[in-house]
């Protein structure tokens, strides 16, 4: 019974011991003879202490000190007593220096109450740049804080370019720059972590994976409300990304998805963007040097901001269609450069604002060479709405305006060599707003919810066909293909077979 006894007792000593065993901060040795050490910078002097025995004694890890691990698989834990915070700002603070392949693992909070089981991080910038620049850092600690601070990962894997595994960012509401450049440029890196956040903060994804040229996939995002900056750059420069997440957000903020995919080369589709309140910049140059982007999402804002599409698809070589652009309100520089060296466009979206508003359309098509169609709704030009927006565009092609336009030509106005067609029927040029929807097939003009009669004209103006309103679907078809207007009462579109 005694034995008994004594044997409960040391089950029940082992497992207290399992259960509220501290989980320290681990290098494990991935080849013989690897070191590491670290650098402080600023003055910051925080707290570590180090133990190649398993914890059974602590030594203080001093600046430059070099700790090595000569084996494959030697261990050395770490710890610290720094409640007030490990690192300082981006001047005052202690980074890693690694040599040769090292994984670690454990908890990093272990270098903050040195047990690692605290999931608050005490201050801002707390581990930022900590394994800057660590090229031989092949596997992450453990980041297991849910409550964030202003910039507290900021850069925390910079170039970390071995590093192919992220580790779990289990934080629901997020901080200002908490995660900004938090792996940039790790070349390795082959999936990302799932972002479960639904609560943003001021750039708090910023350039997050930038330069990630292995990432294929991105992780959800599920957040239905932006801050400003929140996406900024997020993905730019992942050369293999080939499938970006679904952006439901319908709330957008200032700069929110501002070059978010720059330089995706691989990336061929955008995702949808439902929005329809738009924000200033929201999204400037988003999908910038997208070579191989086919496909452009549907916009369907009618409000434009500042600088809202600015730059969007600037030199996506492979786009061919254009996506609709129903906008009537204009704002500076809403359109500045949007399809800008855009040399696989031929045709532009229809522009039915009728009025052009301060440089809202400066470069916009500039340097299309085979763009050779453009229809606008405006009757006046504008000092400096257009200014070089058909800069280099397809020597002949057809410009579709109201017959008040004044043809004046130049890079800044109507492209030299092009045919002038009026699209005048007898309204004000093409509605935006029509309360009934058309669709094509082949030669045929379906109308939905037309509650008058339903007239085609052809672009000069004369009647082609005249149909009485069906309260289903009207059809109308034609005998060849081109471009019409579809006038019911006094509205008008303009359609294209």
């Amino acid at each position: 019974m005694y034995k008994k006894l004594i044997s409960l007792i040391i089950l029940l000593q082992c497992a207290t011991s399992t259960l509220f065993a501290a989980n320290y901060m681990t290098f494990t040795a991935e080849d013989y003879m690897c070191s590491f050490k670290i650098e402080n910078h600023g003055g910051n002097d925080p707290d570590i202490q180090y133990s190649q025995d398993d914890g059974e004694t602590w030594d203080k890890l001093s600046d430059g000190v070099i700790i090595y691990l000569p084996q494959i698989g030697d261990k050395v834990l770490l710890k610290g007593n720094n409640p007030g915070g490990f690192n300082q700002n981006l001047d005052v603070y202690t980074s890693f220096v690694l040599e040769k392949p090292i994984a670690a693992s454990g908890s990093i909070m272990s270098l903050i109450d040195g047990e690692g089981e605290s999931l608050v991080i005490p201050n801002s910038h707390c581990f930022c740049e900590l394994f800057d620049d660590c090229s031989d850092l092949t596997k992450a600690p453990e980041l297991p804080a849910t409550t964030l601070t202003d910039h507290c990962y900021y850069g925390l894997f910079n170039f970390c370019r071995n590093l192919r595994q992220a580790p779990e960012l289990p934080a629901e509401q997020l901080a200002p720059g908490c995660y900004g450049s938090m792996f940039f440029g790790c070349y390795e890196l082959e999936s990302a972590p799932e972002l479960p956040a639904t609560h943003l903060a001021y750039d708090c994804y910023s350039y997050m994976f930038e330069a990630c040229s292995t990432l294929t996939k991105a992780p959800k995002l599920p957040a239905m409300e932006l801050a400003p900056s929140c996406y900024e750059s997020m993905f730019a420069s992942c050369a293999n990304l080939k499938e970006a997440p679904e952006l439901p957000a319908t709330t957008l903020a200032s700069d929110c998805y501002i070059l978010m995919f720059a330089e995706c080369d691989s990336l061929k589709q955008a995702p949808a963007l439902p929005a329809t309140e738009l924000a200033f910049q929201c999204y400037w140059g988003m999908f910038s040097h997208c070579t191989g982007l086919t496909q452009a999402p549907r916009l369907p804002a009618r409000k434009m901001e500042y600088g809202c599409y600015g730059n969007m698809f600037y030199s996506c070589t492979s786009l061919t269609q254009a996506p609709e652009l129903p906008a009537t309100q204009m704002a500076q520089y809403c359109y500045e450069q949007m399809f800008m060296c855009c040399s696989s466009l031929t045709k532009a979206p229809d522009l039915p604002a009728s009025n052009p508003y301060d440089a809202c359309y400066t470069d916009m098509f500039r340097l299309c060479p085979n763009l050779s169609s453009i229809l606008v709704n405006f009757s006046g030009w504008d000092n400096t709405a257009t200014i070089s927006w058909v800069l280099d565009v397809a020597p002949t092609g057809t410009f579709y305006c109201p017959s008040a336009l004044p043809e004046e030509y130049g890079i800044s106005r109507i492209p030299e060599g092009w045919d002038v067609v009026h699209i005048d029927v007898g309204v004000d040029g093409i509605d935006a707003d029509a309360p009934w929807s058309i669709h094509t097939s082949d030669l045929t003009i379906f109308v939905t919810g037309a509650q008058t009669d339903v007239e085609v004209y052809n672009l000069t103006g004369s009647l082609i066909v005249k149909e009485k309103a069906n309260k289903e679907e009207t059809k109308l078809t034609m005998s060849h293909k081109g471009v019409y207007i579809v006038k019911i009462g006094n509205k008008s579109q303009k359609v294209e077979l």
